[in-house]
């Protein structure tokens, strides 16, 4: 019974106490050291049979100079002679890598590469986009390698060279070199002032020209567009016309912003132009004897209706001259009157044989050289109104334009013929028949506008009777730009007027499309 009622439990077995860990030895760096002092020497034993274990031990115990410079050595013995195999085919190959310098760009791989231009096809040169690249009549059809050739040059040709960007790897480090050599002179150009270039740095027969967007582009004009003119001291350039409106735009090259723009009622501009020191706008008419005075600080218009002294009919011509204050009018039946801004009166004219075609003023604004449409220049002098010398145009037949550089060298007369005589004012002014320094002949239209940059160095002559019909001269060579108009595509059409920005960073003219077609100078900084 007992053993009925009682329910026996599962034995367990007596557990084993716990036996603690042994705690790690500590560390004795005295026996650490006879350790590695045991160490050494069965090793010792070792390495005198096996150099391998030498090493080993070495780099084990500290030796870790002594090794780098082994496995240098060693390192350096096993790549000589690959160096050797090496200039052997790099020998081979030093041609085709000097073509590739003189003859690739850049000397980077190209990113993408398109099989279809390896493929030996004809181009169809007749397609509108492709024909001004035709030379001949018999390239109605061209390779792709030789059109691809043909737009290269065209690219050059247009930006006046190839751009530092397309150079090769060479020709950048080189011009790296230069420019950290000229590192001091870079300086010069954070610093505030005017600077102008030399002479000296404008080279002939391609100029650095590149196409910017209209100066008016904001404001077109509606009609033809008969003056443009930059601001004597401010980035501002001015624009009249026929559409009887003035207006003013900051030059940027690159969205050129509307300034103001001013509107004559019944009064289509045929010329205006700034005053000396650039606060006032003088404009005239076609037909009116009235003229305008806009005072750009005071933001008022004023009409002139009337100049006492005056007996023409109309107020057409003018110059503004350069001691400021006066006007010289062109009149007709060869006048020429000078007047006076602050009294509106004529005080002394002066009168020359023909019909007058243009004024030009020399650098001290004390002499005037005026040509007349018979071909014979008078030259006046301003203060005594004497005429001091009189000479005619060399092969000259009827006269339209006449110019005169800044720094007093040199005088340009344009004919009907459209050829354009360069002389040296200083023959002008003491001969009675001075010989041109250079007849300019590349017009074949008549010779309506001229005009020098201000540092002398280019001059641009003009026809408003053709289309395109710009070239720009190198004053020290004597010799056309090859390269402007800078396009093949009708950009200019038919200029009536030029203008150089104060620091021939800019060039513009005005056209009869009502467009001032707007150009920077790559070889200027500033404006």
């Amino acid at each position: 019974m007992d053993d009925v009622n009682v329910i026996k439990l599962p034995v367990t077995e007596e557990r084993e106490p716990a036996k603690k860990r042994a705690r790690p030895p500590k560390f004795d760096p005295k026996v650490e050291v006879q350790k590695r002092q045991r160490n050494v020497q069965s090793l010792a034993v070792l390495g005198q049979t096996d150099s391998s274990v030498k090493l080993l031990e070495e780099l084990v115990f500290g030796a870790e100079d002594e090794l780098v410079e082994r496995l240098v050595e060693e390192d350096e013995e096993q790549t000589g002679s690959l160096l050797l195999e090496d200039q052997c085919e790099e020998s081979r190959d030093s041609e085709d890598e000097n073509e590739a310098h003189l003859h690739l760009q850049s000397g980077k791989k190209p990113a993408w590469v398109d099989e279809d231009d390896e493929l030996e096809e004809e181009v169809d040169m007749k397609h509108r986009y492709r024909r001004d690249l035709i030379r001949g009549e018999a390239e109605s059809t061209m390779s792709k390698q030789k059109l691809q050739q043909r737009m290269r040059e065209q690219f050059q040709k247009s930006m006046g060279g190839t751009p530092s960007w397309a150079e090769s790897g060479i020709k950048r480090k080189k011009h790296k070199d230069d420019e950290d050599e000229e590192e001091d002179e870079d300086d010069l150009l954070r610093r505030t002032g005017n600077f102008v270039a030399s002479s000296e740095s404008l080279p002939s027969g391609i100029l650095r020209m590149k196409k910017c967007l209209h100066a008016n582009s904001a404001r077109p004009s509606e009609d033809r567009l008969t003056t443009v003119q930059f601001h004597p001291s401010a980035q501002v350039l001015m624009t009249a016309g026929l559409d009887q409106s003035i207006s003013l735009f900051q030059v940027d090259g690159k969205t050129n912003p509307k300034i103001q723009s001013i509107h004559l009622e019944r009064f289509p501009v045929h010329k205006a132009q700034f005053s000396v020191d650039g606060e006032t706008v003088i404009a005239t008419s076609l037909k009116n004897k009235m003229f305008y005075l806009y005072d750009m600080m005071e933001g008022q218009i004023t009409p002139v209706h009337a100049v006492r002294g005056l007996n023409e009919a109309r107020v057409k011509e003018f110059s503004v001259c350069p001691e400021g204050g006066t006007l010289l009018l062109t009149g007709t039946n060869g006048y020429l009157h000078l007047l006076t801004l602050k009294t509106k009166e004529v005080v002394r004219s002066m009168k020359m044989n023909g019909n007058v075609s243009g004024v030009a003023f020399s650098n001290d604004g004390s002499k005037v050289f005026a040509n007349s449409e018979e071909g014979e220049v008078y030259v006046w002098d301003l203060r005594s109104s004497r005429c001091v010398n009189r000479f005619t145009d060399d092969g000259c037949v009827k006269g339209t334009s006449i110019a005169a550089s800044r720094n007093g060298q040199y005088l340009a007369c344009g004919s009907q013929s459209g050829v354009v005589n360069v002389y040296s004012q200083e023959s002008c002014l003491n001969s009675a028949n001075p010989k041109p320094l250079k007849a300019v002949m590349n017009l074949v239209t008549s010779a309506t506008s001229l005009a020098f940059n201000p540092s002398s160095e280019i001059l641009a002559v003009a026809s408003r009777a053709e289309d395109e019909a710009v070239r720009l001269v190198h004053l020290s060579s004597l010799t056309v730009f090859s390269n402007f108009p800078v396009s093949k595509r009708k950009i200019i059409y038919r200029p009536s007027c030029l203008d150089f920005s104060p620091h021939s960073g800019f060039f513009s003219l005005a056209n009869n499309k009502g467009h001032a077609p707007l150009f920077s100078n790559n070889n200027k900084i500033i404006f």
